[in-house]
């Protein structure tokens, strides 16, 4: 299964345009409702011309709120980016294009919104002009990009004909046995209990199964499944889930722990990854700075030891160890992106190469970034020999 990820500017239509596409409304608190604009997450889910089902997570686009955008684009295989007709691109267009395209979503469609408050043909082409720059050099470069008006209904069918077309190009997820719910949302139903959301990243989950909470080694057993409000014995990769768990209090859990089977993975608060500065950045961002940390549904204080320079310059990439404050659940091969909280910035992101560091590694040492290079290639040979060199 596919999850579709919302992205763009406040007030840019995102939420009418899901509530258009698949009869649902993703506002699901009251203040979103009363104030007209998304705070938190949304999750909805339709059918695709080709009778494929995906979801939908529907994300906040006010500056404010990007933590909780954070928290849902991680698990997404596509990107659905919403630029209004009237307003053309705005900086949080640009902001969350950014977080895009530091995750690596590759598959996209724009979606031109507002179109019916559109009556000069020429301004239209003009804006579709500047959204084809804006994406230009990016992960969503050449995404096709479609007018719609979720008042009237224009262009909707063509719409969801492009989401499937490029679905059909956007590769499965892996399963390698090892599943992991990184968790989004916690709630109690009166009479079942304790709740847990998210989109599940690998392997599959079966009702019965016993499984751990992380951070926190709290252990649970799956007493119901849900995905898109349908009860299920058994969810795979790449699925919208809802764990009904016994054992664990809604206290004892949050958003940004992982649900997963026992002995598989542990948490960590050293990372080792490659690190990208974005151009757009106004500074260079200095060896130990802290930063915003953001993996999964995750957000933790970190210090960036930067290992290569002084500092990195704006578009610079380079080899670096996160240090964070409080434990998480990661993987070889996760993406993550790096926030400054004031004044609140996207700064950058990268790669985690490898999740449970062996040692504090000096810096400026050759053999230590060779190793970091073999690391990134996935060769473990070079990796051995590197590490041995070290003595």
């Amino acid at each position: 299964m596919f999850v579709i990820g919302t992205a763009g500017h406040v007030d840019h239509g995102k939420s009418a345009l899901v509530r258009a596409l698949s009869g649902i409304n993703p506002d699901r608190l009251r203040e979103e409702q009363e104030r007209g604009m998304t705070i938190d997450l949304g999750f909805a889910w339709m059918t695709l011309p080709s009778g494929r089902e995906v979801s939908i997570v529907d994300v906040p686009g006010h500056e404010d709120f990007i933590k909780n955008m954070l928290a849902g684009i991680g698990g997404i295989d596509m990107a659905l980016l919403v630029v209004a007709a009237d307003e053309s691109v705005m900086p949080q267009t640009r902001e969350h294009l950014a977080i895009l395209d530091l995750l690596g979503i590759s598959q996209g469609v724009v979606a031109l919104t507002k179109c019916d408050l559109v009556e000069d043909p020429e301004w239209l082409a003009l804006v579709q002009e500047e959204v084809r720059e804006t994406l230009a050099g990016t992960t969503l470069e050449g995404a096709p990009i479609i007018p719609v008006s979720a008042v009237r209904g224009d262009g909707l069918e063509t719409l969801l004909a492009t989401l499937d077309a490029a679905l059909d190009r956007t590769p499965p997820r892996s399963d390698l046995g090892r599943p992991r719910l990184p968790i989004d949302r916690v709630f109690t139903i009166a009479g079942f209990g304790t709740v847990v959301t998210g989109t599940l990243s690998d392997g599959s989950l079966r009702v019965g199964e016993e499984v751990v909470i992380q951070p926190g080694e709290i252990k649970a057993r799956i007493r119901g499944l849900q995905s898109h409000r349908a009860r299920v014995e058994e969810v795979r990769p790449g699925a919208r889930v809802a764990a009904n768990l016994v054992g664990p209090s809604t206290e004892d859990l949050y958003r940004g722990q992982v649900l997963s089977r026992p002995g598989t993975f542990r948490p960590t608060q050293w990372i080792d990854a490659q690190v990208r500065l974005l151009r757009e950045v106004p500074w260079p961002l200095k060896h130990n700075a802290v930063v915003d940390f953001y993996s999964g549904a995750a957000r933790v204080p970190a210090r960036l030891r930067l290992l290569d320079a002084e500092a990195l310059q704006p578009g610079q990439v380079g080899w670096a160890q996160f240090v964070l404050q409080e434990p998480i659940v990661v993987a070889r091969g996760d993406r993550f992106v790096m926030r400054l909280p004031s004044p609140s910035m996207t700064l950058g992101g990268g790669v985690i190469i490898q999740p449970h560091p062996t040692r504090r590694y000096k810096r400026f040492r050759p053999e230590v970034v060779a190793m970091f290079e073999a690391l990134a290639r996935g060769n473990p040979e070079e990796v051995l020999l590197h590490q041995a060199g070290q003595g």
